[in-house]
Order: C-alpha cells, then structure tokens, then sequence
C-alpha cells in the first residue's frame, strides 16, 4: 500500500445504506483550517461542536456534529477529524466529495490503521485485532480481538523476546571470552532457561492455533451412502429444517452449508450428497461435489446406519476418504437399532451411537468436534491468531528448539536464537517489510 504522512484522508467510517447516523473521517496535518472551510468554526479538541457542513457555494450540506482530535492525542496520531451526519449514503458521498474538494484524498483500505501503526499509536498485531473486531463472528472472537487490541498478545510476545535477547547476550558472551575458564552456560542455567523458553512458547503457539479457529471455524463435512440420516444430522446440529429430509435415497443432489457455533466455536457443516454409483447426471454432479468438499475438509463424520452396521459399501467409502484427514464413524439411527447411545474405538477410529432424529447422543458428537478443535475450557486465554503469526510462532518454536540442541555449538545456537527473535519480533512489526505491511492493511475495511 503506498501512501505519503503528509497525504491528509477521508474516508466514510460507517457501513454503506441507510442509518440514523454516519460518519466521514479525516485524518491528516493541521486540519483546523480544513474544519473552518467546511463547516465556519473552529474546533476544540476533544468537545462535541454543532455545525452545519458548508458546500464550495455556502449551501448547507448537512447539520451535525462536529468532532476534532488533534495530534498525537488520536487514533492515528495526526489531527483527526469526524463529521457525523446523517446515515443516507448520498449526504455521505456528499461530504466526502466536499472533503476532497477541500485537499484531502479518499483512503485506502486499513490506511487509518496503517497510520496508527506507522506512528506508534499501536503495534501491528494490535492493528490486525482492529480488523477482527469488526470482522468478529461470535462472542468468544469479539473477546478475544479486544484482549489483542489492548495488548495482551503482543506483550508475551515482547517477553518472549525480551527472554530470548538474554539468552543470546548469554550465548554470544562465550564467543567473546572463549578463553574464560568460568564455564558461563553452565553457571547461568542457559540450558534450562532455554528449555523453559522453548515450552512457553510451545504454550503460546497452542493457544494461537486454538484462536485462529475463532477466525476461520472449522469445515464439518458428513458423508456415507444414501439415506443414512446426513441431512437429518445437519437439521439437527442447526436447529432448523434446513435440508430436505424423505425415505428416498438420493435425495441430497448439491452441497448444502451451515454455520453453528458450539462454545462460541464456528463450524461450518456441509451436508453432501451420497455416494454411491449411479447414472442420473444430477446426482453425478453432486457426488463429484462431495468429493472435492472431502478434500478440504478439517474433519470428516462419516454416517452409517446403526441397524446394518459397517457394511462393504461402507468401508469401500472409508477406503477411499482422504489420508491425514481426521474422522469421526457416525452410527446413526441407534434408537432404531435398539442401542444406546455411546462412544467407543474400534480399529483406531472414534464411532459414536447417536440419533439424529431425536437428537440423543448428539452432546457426544458436539464435545468430540470441540476436541478436535483443541477447544478446552471457556476460550478466555486463546489468541485470536491470524495465518502469519501461527507461521511466525511456528518457525520461533522451531528455531528455538533447534538451539537446545546446539547448545553446545555456541554459534550456531546463538544464530537459530536469532532467527527465532526476528520471526517473533515480526509479529509485533518491529521487523516488518514494506510489502507485508502492504499486504496486512489491504485487507481492512476502508475507514479503519
């Protein structure tokens, strides 16, 4: 993303149609002489000022509110005006046009954030959970981006680089001073400092990756032959009749999606069709569907029909689901077999006895997706991680580990600590580069 520090923004803040109230925002450098051209007064910083909003011929543009932040006392750490207005979209789009008029360029998206970013105001994992707040799904997600929004991720983090720069300073000494005959590692516990270091972070990571399920949910995708109850599973799981349930096989012809939430969790189920061979070209077209859902699913329930059993035709389906892929056996319809429900193991898979008609068993179903989810407790101390930091918490694991075992290769080690601290400190930003920073704030909301 290009911008100048000097460009002075607006953007209209508030979502797009029809509302009670919407708001543009400035951002720039000196903008009292741009608030007294549009609106004929001049703002004290942090108070509400009526105004009217004053068109290039004197018109009235809009009556409202008039709010000015002056810098570094802002969210972007420049002068910061906001004019609220009336939420129609054409007072708006006046306003903003009557903004460019008046110097200011329309913002790029996440620019205010980036802006933040660029001058201290926040760190750049404080700046991604601005944009998972408003793109929160649940409650658990909303929580979870306010923690990172206050800091809370970010300051582990710059304690595990604070721990990790000490421990470099301890392995870098012995490079200095090799001839010391004080045995420097061994006096300071390097070892079981590096240790300790390497299962925090080993703690960190598992609690990102359980977070960044709060970003992306997990795809639930239920497969088997025909009529084993896929659809009548999905119907209960949502709570509503969202697929077409009928005692005649092949009644699920295209992929249906739905989205739940079970402890504030996000799964999206994907009923598909039965697969089976068959010459109607429909339902050809929907099993091939199925298929390539299968392979990107993040965990497969396989139905059976608890009366028959694992029959061939089930276990020529099982035979052919992808490797790597964990999976659940759903034997389902057990109130007709005249079985409990249960769960049990058998030849290294889960198989759960459930009914998905009356719903009995479907709380053992619900906590075994929450355990694949690696989902424990109330989610109060997850990070609502996004892809860059599982993939920087992931190499500083790494490289950490790596410098454990090198320990005794004084500089070997102190380089794997190295890189272990750049790929941590680029979660903060302090080691960022212009194209990534390009990439993060693109993908805001414009406004933000």
């Amino acid at each position: 993303m290009a911008s100048s520090a000097v460009d002075t923004i607006a953007a209209i803040a508030t979502a797009a149609g029809r509302g009670g109230i919407g708001i543009v925002r400035i951002s720039g450098r000196d903008l009292l002489s741009l608030a007294h051209r549009l609106s004929q007064k001049i703002p004290v910083p942090r108070r509400v000022t009526t105004a009217d909003f004053f068109a290039d011929d004197g018109s009235i543009i809009d009556r409202g509110v008039l709010l000015y932040f002056s810098a570094p006392y802002s969210f972007t750490g420049e002068d910061v005006i906001e004019l609220q207005g009336h939420g129609g979209s054409v007072v708006m789009q006046m306003l903003l046009a009557r903004c460019v008029e008046l110097g200011a360029r329309i913002a790029q998206p996440g620019e205010f954030s980036q802006r933040a970013f660029l001058n201290d105001k926040m760190d750049l994992a404080q700046a991604e959970a601005v944009a998972d707040l408003i793109d929160a799904g649940t409650t658990a997600a909303a929580r979870s981006a306010l923690r990172s929004l206050s800091g809370e991720f970010s300051r582990e983090v710059q304690a595990l680089v604070a721990r990790l720069i000490e421990l470099r300073m301890l392995i870098e000494a012995t490079l200095d001073f090799p001839e010391e005959d004080i045995d420097l590692l061994q006096h300071t516990d390097a070892a079981d400092r590096l240790n300790n270091f390497c299962l925090d972070l080993d703690k960190l990571l598992l609690r990102a990756r359980a977070g960044s399920l709060l970003r992306t949910g997990l795809h639930v995708v239920l497969t088997g032959l025909p009529n084993v109850g896929k659809s009548s599973l999905l119907n209960c799981l949502s709570g509503e009749d969202r697929a077409i349930v009928t005692e005649h096989a092949g009644t699920t012809r295209d992929v249906l999606r739905e989205t739940i939430q079970i402890n504030g969790i996000p799964l999206h189920i994907i009923d598909t069709a039965g697969l089976r061979t068959t010459e109607d070209p429909v339902e050809k077209m929907g099993i091939s569907r199925a298929w390539q859902e299968l392979e990107r699913a993040d965990i497969i329930l396989q139905l059976v029909d608890a009366r028959a059993g694992i029959t061939d035709a089930d276990r020529m389906i099982s035979a052919q689901l992808p490797s790597g892929v964990e999976r659940l056996v759903i034997e389902n319809k057990c109130d007709l077999a005249g079985k409990l429900s249960q769960r049990f193991e058998l030849d290294g898979l889960i198989h759960l006895f459930l009914s998905a008609r009356s719903g009995e068993g479907t709380n053992l179903l619900r906590d075994e997706l929450l355990r694949v989810a690696g989902w424990a407790g109330s989610g109060e101390d997850v990070i609502l991680a996004r892809a860059r930091h599982i993939e920087a918490l992931t190499y500083a694991a790494e490289k950490s580990a790596l410098a454990a075992r090198r320990l005794s290769q004084a500089e070997l080690c102190a380089e794997e600590l190295r890189l272990a601290q750049v790929a941590l400190s680029s979660i903060t930003g302090e080691f960022s580069s212009d194209d990534l920073l390009g990439e993060i704030f693109s993908r805001f909301c414009i406004g933000k």
